[in-house]
């Protein structure tokens, strides 16, 4: 399984076109698009992808949560996931599993198998399971994460750090591939969304004074997939390769900020003016307030039943709802819609985790970049990006599509791997399966190894919404 974070089919095919990238040539020729889960963001559609399952059941809904009682803001992580993951399921089949850099897995837990999680990772140790591996990765020098703080003001700088993350994703191949002892191996490269956000222009345009630049790193990246393909094809049959994006890529219109929104529209009041504030502190929310977001574009009502200083009553929630999304669906930046869609959360999660879920959530166009800062006043701006996500455009292959997949006729063995790590009970591939979503991806894991995925979330009982004096989270 091969992840290649924020890539869209329509570039991947435009570099392919140009004959200098031929790994990701060979992929592209049989790729197709899917879409993202909603919010387009990584934690989000790699959690759902490595639990099978959407956010109405994994519980993950950006990259923040808000506390309900105290308004503080905390970044996700694994710790926050509601489900088992494939990785769970696999290795309660006596399955095991080998994974690098894979979003929202930090802090690494025991699973059957190794795990170097990815963003939002910052501490080695806590990064990996079992933790012998930090010493063999440290001597390696490797690197959890590239530093994009700089990246608006010196893109070199951030071309550089680019440089080392994809050597440090090639040194843990290296360290953890080789004795094949495992049945799925995770490596994702997250290079491609860092390099989006902030230099799409420079890919895109060969007049930019950066271009040649940005397709060099282009083909170390090209360089790295195609590392593991030679390993891949060197592996005895049966196998499969799934390569996967968590979202799409585009140019950057503008950045749209939710927040400046509301607080227009005389719905969001705090403590302190914007000016006054940080990007990422919600203390000062009043009670005034009726309606706040957080990234990306997640809007909720400030409810007497959810939040400590809520007051908006039962009755008034739906009103103030549809009030909210029509005004949101006739925003409009010179002349153009800036909102796709405009969903509630009954109809987008329906699952048990929909209590802790917004209550719309905003889809953008292509091109929009929506935001939920606590320190601005503007609704459109910029800020040193040129990509934003998108929804639609999700790179996806599969080496082995619906119509080719046939039962293995020995499940119990795997031919790549030492007798001594065989499975106790083995995995059969079951009937075709399509991916429409990024969930999907994760059920056809499951189901290439016979694992049944979840019970669809939908067919499920929601738990009632907690009380007001409840302490639980926001998510």
């Amino acid at each position: 399984m091969l992840g290649l974070d924020g890539l869209p089919l329509s570039l991947a095919r435009t570099l392919a076109a140009t004959g200098r990238f031929p790994a990701l040539a060979r992929l592209t020729e049989k790729a197709r698009a899917i879409r993202a889960e909603l919010p387009e963001l990584s934690p989000v559609n790699w959690t759902s992808f490595f639990t099978a399952t959407g956010p109405e059941e994994h519980g993950i809904f950006g990259f923040t949560r808000i506390h309900a009682r105290t308004y503080e803001m905390a970044l996700c992580s694994l710790e926050h996931v509601q489900t088992p993951t494939i990785f769970d399921r696999l290795g309660a089949a006596g399955l095991t599993a080998r994974v690098v850099n894979l979003p929202n897995t930090y802090p690494a837990r025991p699973l059957r198998g190794m795990m170097v999680s990815g963003f939002v990772a910052h501490d080695l140790s806590r990064a990996v399971f079992p933790p012998m591996l930090a010493g063999a990765l440290r001597q390696r020098g490797y690197l959890l994460e590239a530093d994009t703080t700089r990246a608006a003001d010196n893109p070199l700088a951030l071309l550089e750090e680019l440089r080392k993350t994809l050597a440090s994703r090639r040194a843990a191949l290296d360290l953890l591939w080789p004795d094949l002892a495992w049945n799925l191996f995770v490596l994702v490269l997250t290079e491609t969304d860092r390099l989006f956000h902030f230099l799409f222009d420079a890919v895109n345009d060969p007049a930019h004074a950066l271009h040649q630049q940005c397709l060099s790193l282009l083909m170390e990246w090209d360089s790295t997939i195609a590392a593991l393909l030679e390993r891949f094809d060197a592996l005895p049959d049966p196998k499969r390769l799934i390569v996967l994006a968590d979202h799409g890529f585009t140019h950057l219109i503008t950045e749209v900020d939710l927040n400046a929104f509301l607080r227009a529209e005389g719905l969001l009041h705090t403590a302190l003016p914007p000016e006054a504030s940080d990007e990422l502190d919600a203390s000062g929310i009043l009670p005034s307030t009726r309606a706040f977001a957080l990234d990306p574009g997640r809007i909720y009502l400030h409810t007497a039943a959810r939040f400590a200083r809520g007051q908006v009553s039962a009755d008034n929630a739906a009103p103030l709802r549809e009030r909210i999304r029509q005004a949101l669906l006739s925003l409009r930046h010179n002349g153009t819609p800036v909102l796709a869609a405009v969903h509630d959360a009954a109809s987008l999660y329906p699952g048990p985790m929909q209590p802790f879920a917004p209550d719309l959530v905003c889809e953008p166009n292509p091109g929009f970049d929506l935001k939920a800062k606590f320190n601005r006043r503007d609704v459109f701006s910029l800020h040193g990006r040129t990509g934003t996500h998108t929804v639609h455009d999700v790179f996806f292959y599969d080496s082995t599509p619906p119509d080719m997949q046939q039962p293995n006729s020995e499940p119990n063995m795997r031919p790549n791997m030492r007798p001594d790590m065989q499975p106790d009970s083995g995995p059969t591939f079951g009937p075709a399966m399509q991916a429409e979503r990024v969930r999907d991806v994760g059920r056809l894991v499951l189901h290439h190894f016979g694992l049944a995925a979840a019970e669809p979330a939908a067919e499920k009982t929601a738990p009632a919404a907690p009380a007001p004096s409840s302490p639980a989270t926001v998510r």
